[in-house]
């Protein structure tokens, strides 16, 4: 009967099982080499106590074999050790690239419904566990095995007595370790869970520092990471203080002391009923003391295998994770139009998100998606780029339904400038150049002069050529910009947009509305809007409620009707009419002159 996730194991373990098969068995004829010296000074024993005239050559082929069988050990568990960590090497990298390849290859919303945390310890602690395993865990596991059982035939070949006795110790051990490791699998596996809890706590925190010392909730903040680490702590030690008061007491059943007395005392019977020699009860003394190392080693080893288990199904589960389905035969877009053709879509069979969606977004327009918090808004812009694929009707990008339409081509046609922007640790030109590395410098610079970026970057140590992070830190705004400069230079056809503005500063947000104003021109552009100051001048504005389009118009007729465009606007303004000759004045006024001078270009 196979131990729990020995499969997952097994199935992560295939491609260099061969190498470790040779580790194992280098490794367990290496530790039969370490019972070469016991057996050797049971043997000089013998020989010097044997009286009469001393066999010099005898002592002279112990210590000859005592040398040799050192050597020999060495050289084995050297070997078997290199080739497991060769094999080691072997698997790290081939679990890197499939993990690389699949985060490549699972839909962009797949990502919202994983943590930083669960993701980064599937990737750097799951394959840290791996590495004892492949490395270590066998080779150790073959000696820790081999020893003893090479030591107990020796003993029982001397008298099978001995062999018992030898081991009369060990069953109090087992007894109770058995106990202490009741549910361990389970127990690890929770506080693995637990601990991606600690880590995705950090993640978050660390992420929204700024916006959380902005409003001064720093510590209310921080309750969130001390609440996950509290929890760890707890869980861990009520069940670990238990076991270690039960393990110090067991452990003196394999302690040397223990033994030596028990092993002498019964051998002193032994040598007085006339069954075996002293010499003999010397020799089972040594080997009896090496015992509990190899238990040491095996106990260790069922640790590490269980750990290894759970990181196993983790790692498991990422590379099983459902890919973004590919067309067999994909099909080319033409143009930039964006048509929704009653679609429905539901992260879960039973609870749709949107219903019945029909919309249709032109080159050179803009179109505004507003409405209250949880109606579907993101979710439908979203849709385009395909972070997930609609579960009734159709959506079609360049006239062709977006899962006929290979991945790499529908991120060329489609580019999205979102409310969280993520740059990577480089330079600021690879990260402007993120949607088309092949660009040249020039255009690198046009993107960024566009974006309004330039002047910032050029006031840089090393200008273009500053790394994020050590030379180079960008505020909130400036990092939008130079999101927006990443998006200009991909030249996508069709662009999805998050209110780029949210968190920036005034003068943040003028600038980053004069590079949306750029950005838009000549292309389709979604808007995700949370401020509907921002949008009153676009061609058109669609309200989402409840998952449907409740009204769509511009926000001059969209107001007139009285509808939920209307009550949401005045909630926004406190004003029942609209605005278009008297805008108000400050940050909103900035805000909406970029989307109004897109439209007006466009138009």
């Amino acid at each position: 009967m196979t131990m729990p996730g020995t499969a997952e194991l097994a199935r992560l373990r295939h491609p260099v099982r061969r190498l470790i098969g040779v580790g194992v068995c280098l490794g367990g004829l290496g530790a039969l080499g370490t019972l070469v010296p016991f057996i050797g000074l049971a043997e000089l024993g013998r020989i010097l106590l044997a009286g009469g005239p001393v066999d010099s050559l005898g002592i002279v082929a112990v210590v000859a074999a005592v040398i040799l069988g050192l050597i020999l050990s060495w050289v084995l568990t050297g070997a078997a050790l290199w080739v497991t960590h060769i094999a080691d090497h072997r698997l790290q990298a081939t679990l890197r690239r499939a993990l690389v390849r699949k985060l490549g290859r699972v839909p962009l919303g797949w990502y919202s419904d994983k943590t930083s945390g669960l993701i980064r310890k599937a990737v750097q602690g799951d394959l840290k566990d791996l590495h004892h395993l492949v490395a270590h865990h066998d080779v150790d596991l073959a000696a820790a095995i081999v020893l003893p059982i090479g030591g107990l035939a020796y003993v029982i070949w001397l008298d099978w007595r001995l062999g018992l006795l030898a081991v009369a110790t060990l069953p109090v051990y087992l007894i109770a370790y058995a106990w202490m490791m009741r549910g361990f699998a389970d127990k690890m596996t929770e506080l693995d869970t637990t601990f991606a809890r600690v880590n995705a706590a950090i993640v978050e925190f660390v992420q929204g520092i700024a916006v959380v010392k902005a409003f001064g909730r720093v510590g209310k903040a921080h309750e969130g990471y001390r609440q996950a680490v509290t929890a760890f702590s707890d869980r861990y030690t009520a069940w670990v203080r238990p076991l270690l008061r039960l393990e110090a007491l067991t452990s003196m059943a394999v302690s040397a002391p223990v033994i030596l007395l028990v092993s002498l005392s019964g051998g002193a019977w032994f040598i007085s009923r006339g069954w075996v020699a002293p010499i003999d009860v010397l020799a089972e003394a040594l080997v009896a003391v090496v015992l509990p190392q190899t238990l040491l080693t095996l106990t260790q080893g069922l640790t590490a295998h269980r750990k290894a288990v759970a990181a196993a199904g983790r790692i498991l589960d990422l590379l099983d994770a459902q890919d973004l389905p590919v067309a067999d035969r994909p099909r080319r877009p033409e143009g930039g139009t964006v048509s929704f053709d009653h679609v429905s879509f539901g992260y879960a069979a039973d609870r749709p998100v949107l219903r019945d969606v029909t919309l249709t977004c032109r080159p050179g327009t803009v179109t505004a998606l507003v409405g209250p918090s949880g109606a579907g808004k993101s979710t439908l812009a979203k849709l385009v780029p395909r972070f997930h694929d609609v579960t009734a009707g159709s959506l079609r990008v360049g006239g062709v339904d977006v899962r006929e339409i290979a991945p790499d081509v529908l991120y060329r046609h489609v580019g999205f400038v979102l409310q969280d922007v993520q740059l990577l640790h480089g330079t600021v030109a690879d990260n402007i150049r993120l949607g088309r590395p092949d660009a040249s410098f020039d255009a690198v610079v046009a993107a960024a002069r566009a974006a309004r970026i330039h002047d910032r970057v050029m006031a840089l140590p090393r200008q273009y050529d500053s790394v994020l992070d050590e030379d180079a830190v960008f505020s909130g705004g400036e990092a939008q910009r130079i999101s927006i400069a990443r998006a200009l230079l991909a030249d996508t056809p069709v662009l999805i947009l998050d209110e780029a503005t949210a968190h920036a500063d005034p003068d943040s947000e003028a600038r980053v509305q004069e590079a949306l104003s750029t950005v838009a021109r000549g292309r389709t552009v979604l808007v995700i809007a949370h401020r509907l100051a921002t949008i009153t001048a676009v061609d058109q504005i669609v309200v989402v409620d409840d998952g449907r389009v409740s009204e769509v118009g511009t926000h001059d007729h969209l107001v007139r009707a009285g509808g939920l465009y209307a009550r949401l606007w005045k909630e926004a303004t406190g004003e029942a009419e609209p605005w278009g000759r008297e805008p108000p004045a400050g940050s909103a006024r900035r805000a909406a002159a970029g989307f109004q001078g897109a439209a007006e270009v466009m138009r």
